[in-house]
């Protein structure tokens, strides 16, 4: 009898833990390298996220915002940085958001990603073609 209530138990488990909810990333998050902060937020079905504080946001005048120099449109290069929309498109599904873009500012460049929510970090994953061909980033939830 004993036997029977433990494999019951262990049958219910997987529904009794609780389920990732999808907007469980929403928030602000901190990237790596400490030196930005990032809005993510609910976009209609899909998610994306805007930065909403950036270390050095003033060039070296101290008064004209940084802007976006490095995109390789030449009509985007003037854009603040400030909230710029660095992530887009990603979708939940099965415990992670997938099919999104990231944009580096920093680069110019935009890559394939997809995010991991594991407590209060955010693992981010860029690649261009396939994940494997990639470099993964981990972000910390801002308080």
């Amino acid at each position: 009898m004993k036997n029977i209530l433990w494999l019951m138990m262990l049958m219910l488990l997987p529904t009794a833990l609780p389920a990732q909810h999808a907007d469980a990333v929403t928030g602000i998050w901190l990237n790596e390298e400490k030196d930005a902060k990032i809005q993510i937020f609910r976009s209609g079905d899909t998610y994306a996220g805007k930065l909403v504080w950036i270390a050095n946001a003033y060039e070296a005048d101290g008064k004209t915002p940084r802007k976006d120099s490095k995109n390789p449109d030449a009509a985007l290069r003037n854009r603040g940085l400030l909230n710029l929309v660095i992530l887009n498109g990603f979708e939940f599904d099965d415990g992670e958001w997938e099919d999104g873009k990231i944009y580096d500012p920093k680069s110019g460049k935009t890559y394939s990603s997809k995010m991991k929510l594991k407590g209060n970090t955010l693992e981010i994953r860029g690649y261009v073609g396939v994940s494997l061909l990639g470099r993964t980033t981990v972000w910390t939830r801002s308080n």
